[in-house]
């Protein structure tokens, strides 16, 4: 039912009280009214039986007036009155019941809220139709929020804060993005392949690549029918090896920059060139299917780098930009959660279709943590890399290292394209002397000798640390060390992990806020004593 503004404005102008079972007559309006100017307010006195409205016209508040994606604007009860419609409890089994809320002002709390509700109040039945035949989408709209595996407000703000340091909140940049936060860094990774992957189709990934992310191409995308093709995507090289590997039916072009854990860094910029010559420029179309598409979405996991240093979605050619929030984003090591973010909207809708009946979103107390973890990203990458660069010269010297990988030393494989990618904060306008180059947190080292020498002294010199933390994970605030070819990649076949450049001795370090010279005499120690069984430092 449509009505004029002024006709909504004579109604309530002759209200007083009324029954609060009454306010359904009420209803939800929509106005089709580009003048509108009117704007009012109702408030529902709750302290008895009766609720009473009044109508307000000298207050600017038009929360109760939204325009919706076909231009009409929505009339909705604001949350006065939708709280207000509900009878005071009078006896005690359903005082303790009842939820009780505070007064107007709470929204004004400086820090975002934790809406632990997994439901919300509706204005009316009409107003549960209409949210139940919305299109999935990351976000909600004027309409607001119905249940909480369909999107919930602290996961939503969280999930604005990582679309704005993505920078795809810049309509100068292209179409507006937005981001999905899920409960995990390979439930993020997962719901990204399983929106736009089907049988049939034909996937690209890199041979260096997380070994979840590895076990899901290997276990679940062949025995659902779909192609895998496996990459050397580091270095110069990567995009010709990706452009060697196309196939009329590849629908996923997977990267992950800087690699884990070799820190090998992939052309972007020369991936999405290559994809662009072969399928054409990606054009997306809100409301269609991403499934038509023809050219591949291009995806990146970045974990390592984080929006801090390099914003791939600003690159020509990629689609998608996908992270382990457990790592640098929340930084503490006290929640698990993962984001993907994209300018597409096809692909955001079949991703929210994803996350709503397959996996879930990050809970509201993980996301309140993910949104504190994001106020000091800024701060804490430059820390990092300040001390790893620290630490990755002292490797370099060390004589039980054969080798060490940071895209800040000149002996980095990929050292020619490192500048270029890690930004260290940068925004366009900033001059490079504003801020301090550096390149990231994580540093990986081989140990010399031969394959099982190598391989027995990497895990004393793992177990012989004392201010490092052995532990798998990275990116909190406290430093972390872990043996791949033991722990987190022992489930990709030896032949192929070596082919992807993840030696034996290979050691992982991700370096956190100590001070440097900490960490470099505890590494230099643990070193040192790289033959000699950890177990005699417990007396064993």
């Amino acid at each position: 039912m449509k009505f004029s503004v002024a006709a909504i404005a004579l109604a309530f102008s002759s209200l007083t009280t009324v029954s609060a079972f009454s306010v359904g007559l009420l209803g939800p309006t929509t106005i089709n009214d580009n003048s509108l100017t009117t704007s009012f307010t109702l408030r529902v006195s709750t302290s008895s039986d009766e609720a009473t409205k009044v109508v307000d016209d000298n207050e600017s508040d038009n929360d109760d007036v939204n325009v919706n994606n076909d231009n009409e604007v929505i009339f909705r009860r604001n949350d006065e009155e939708v709280f207000g419609k509900h009878k005071r409890p009078t006896s005690f089994a359903t005082k303790c019941a009842s939820l009780y809320h505070p007064n107007r002002g709470a929204e004004r709390g400086l820090a975002t809220p934790v809406y632990f509700g997994s439901t919300f109040l509706l204005d009316d039945a009409a107003h549960g139709a209409r949210l139940h035949e919305k299109r999935e989408a990351p976000y909600t709209d004027d309409d607001g929020f119905v249940y909480s595996r369909w999107g919930s407000p602290t996961n939503e703000a969280a999930a604005l804060q990582i679309a704005a340091i993505e920078g795809v909140d810049d309509p100068n940049k292209g179409a507006v993005g937005k981001c999905l936060l899920f409960n995990s860094g390979m439930s993020a990774i997962t719901s990204a392949l399983m929106a736009v992957l089907r049988a049939g189709d034909h996937a690209i990934f890199p041979f260096t690549v997380y070994g979840g992310t590895h076990e899901f191409a290997e276990n679940f995308c062949k025995e659902w029918g779909i192609e895998v093709t496996y990459v050397d995507a580091s270095g110069v090289d990567g995009p010709e090896n990706y452009k060697k590997a196309f196939q009329d039916n590849t629908k996923v072009v997977y990267t992950e920059t800087p690699a884990n854990p070799t820190m090998r860094l992939t052309d972007l910029a020369g991936v999405g060139k290559v994809v662009d010559e072969r399928y054409g420029v990606a054009e997306d179309t809100p409301g269609t299917d991403a499934n038509a598409r023809k050219r591949p979405w291009v995806m990146v996991d970045g974990t390592f780098a984080t929006p801090y240093h390099q914003r791939v979605l600003d690159i020509q050619g990629v689609d998608v930009s996908i992270h382990s929030a457990t790592k640098y984003l929340g930084g503490h090591s006290d929640i698990l959660a993962g984001s993907v973010t994209s300018r597409s909207e096809p692909f955001l809708h079949h991703c929210s279709k994803v996350q709503k009946l397959i996996t879930v979103p990050l809970n509201p107390m993980d996301s309140f943590l993910l949104a504190r973890g994001l106020r000091t990203l800024d701060v804490r990458m430059q820390r990092h890399g300040e001390n790893a660069i620290k630490i990755a010269r002292m490797l370099e010297e060390h004589p039980a290292v054969l080798s060490v990988f940071y895209p800040g030393l000149d002996s980095h494989p990929d050292r020619q394209m490192s500048d270029g990618i890690y930004s260290s904060g940068r925004d366009d306008d900033d001059d490079d002397e504003d801020s301090k180059q550096t390149y990231g947190g994580m540093v990986t080292f081989i140990m010399a000798g031969e394959d099982d020498i190598a391989l027995q002294r990497a895990s004393n010199v793992c177990e012989h640390l004392r201010v490092i933390n052995l532990a798998v994970s990275l990116g909190g605030v406290e430093s972390l060390v872990e043996h791949p070819a033991s722990m987190t990649h022992g489930m990709i076949p030896r032949e192929q992990r070596l082919a992807g450049g993840l030696a034996d001795g290979l050691i992982r370090l991700s370096v956190g806020l100590e001070k440097a010279r900490d960490l470099i005499e505890d590494l230099k120690n643990a070193l040192d004593r790289c033959d000699e069984p950890a177990n005699d430092d417990f007396g064993i």
